[in-house]
């Protein structure tokens, strides 16, 4: 069996939102076994959502359309697909009774136009939207399923997980799984060059490396009659590549660096503070995202003037004059600063040129000093990154995380 994701929506052609729900489908799909080739975005037009309709019929047993759903004119998803499949609309009871149920817990007035969306093409199975107004449908026909979903997110995934899965596990005869390797500190082309023959021996498993916002992304991918045995012949290739690639590798599948530094501290029993000066809080960000962070990261700030490092971290006067605020010498005394300021274990200060102005040949856009003090040693690194200044803030705040992982790695391994 093989599906095609018909993703309905102007907004989408447009840009304004980004289509996490194809996203969401395919990986879910792959998790069936249900092969994908194709995937479609049409905008709000009757005659091309026909045609986009006639296409994926052709070449796909499952037809999975998403958005379309809500009251309004412009919203004619189950509309088409009903006309493309000759069936007339009927007023589902039971759907109209929920949206009535819905709005009136929400103490708001139901208009007229939501009665449209308790309506059906004749036979179709109603899936329930607990989250909504806009219940989704399964119809089959001609050795066709069409499958019909809700735009938002928050809607669309727990319909598709609680109502759809079921459904389509009966066409589902093979497993695809699937496990991430998680990678800082190499370049996409030096990991595919320490994997080339892996790479060009794959059948099943089969092994992609793809370079992610926080490192290279390694996905191995198997299929199977069953997950734990796709899972097996996934193992044996991931302890080969861990072989080959050691503390590069980082994680695995979710593991995001941050969440793996706050795992590591919490470990060693490690506090942390943070001095950050051109990423602008940003690091801090990433680390207060992972849950359980307050546990042992102690503070953040952010001294982004000369003056700010003075008086919150005791960077001297006389450095900043002499060496600049990007130096060496002032991510030292901010590292050094923070850590004695909050007697936390480990301080960590980054100071750089983030641009687009302010650099010159002696420090050009993208130079970038970083500091970790333990108290026992403040160590200094160099790095000099390329991009925009947004880049410039990402890639500085993961080398620093991936920098401490390295460092940590060391004390919890000795």
């Amino acid at each position: 069996m093989n599906a095609e994701i018909i993703s309905v929506g102007s907004e989408l052609l447009l840009g304004q939102i980004i289509n996490t729900n194809a996203q969401f489908l395919s990986r879910q799909l792959v998790l069936l076994g249900i092969d994908q080739y194709f995937q479609t975005v049409v905008g709000d037009n009757r005659l091309r959502l026909l045609q986009a309709l006639d296409i994926a019929s052709r070449r796909a047993d499952i037809i999975i359309a998403t958005g379309g759903l809500g009251p309004t004119a412009d919203d004619l998803t189950k509309e088409t697909i009903a006309e493309f499949l000759n069936l007339e609309l009927a007023l589902d009871r039971q759907s109209l009774e929920r949206i009535e149920s819905y709005f009136a817990r929400m103490n708001r007035h139901m208009t007229d136009n939501n009665l449209k969306q308790a309506m059906f093409p004749k036979g179709a199975v109603i899936l329930p939207n607990d989250n909504g107004t806009a219940p989704g449908a399964v119809i089959e026909k001609n050795g066709r399923m069409f499958v019909v979903l809700p735009g938002p997110p928050d809607e669309l995934q727990p319909m598709y997980l609680n109502y759809v899965v079921p459904i389509l596990k009966r066409f589902s005869n093979a497993c695809i799984y699937s496990k991430t390797v998680n990678i800082y500190g190499i370049g996409e082309s030096n990991v595919e060059k320490i994997l080339e023959d892996l790479i060009e021996s794959q059948t099943n498993p089969t092994i992609a490396p793809l370079a992610g916002d926080s490192g290279v992304n390694v996905r191995i991918t198997a299929k199977a009659g069953s997950e734990a045995e796709a899972a097996m012949m996934i193992n044996s290739v991931v302890e080969t590549i861990k072989k080959r690639l050691g503390s590069n590798i980082y994680g695995y599948d979710d593991d995001s660096l941050e969440a793996v530094v706050i795992s590591l501290l919490r470990e060693r029993g490690y506090t942390l503070s943070l001095a950050e000066s051109c990423t602008g809080g940003h690091i801090s960000n990433l680390l207060t995202n992972v849950p359980g962070a307050s546990e042992v990261f102690l503070e953040g700030c952010i001294t982004y003037s000369n003056e700010s490092k003075i008086t919150r971290l005791g960077v001297q006067r006389e450095t900043l004059s002499r060496y600049g605020a990007v130096s060496p010498q002032t991510a030292i005394e901010m590292a050094d600063g923070i850590r004695s300021s909050l007697g936390s274990d480990i301080g960590m200060a980054v100071t750089g040129i983030a641009g687009p102005g302010g650099g010159s040949e002696e420090k050009p856009v993208g130079l970038v000093y970083m500091a970790i003090s333990t108290g026992s040693s403040t160590e200094i690194k160099r790095c000099l990154f390329n991009g925009n200044r947004l880049k410039i803030k990402h890639r500085t705040a993961y080398e620093l995380l991936n920098w401490l992982r390295l460092i940590l790695l060391q004390r919890v391994n000795h």
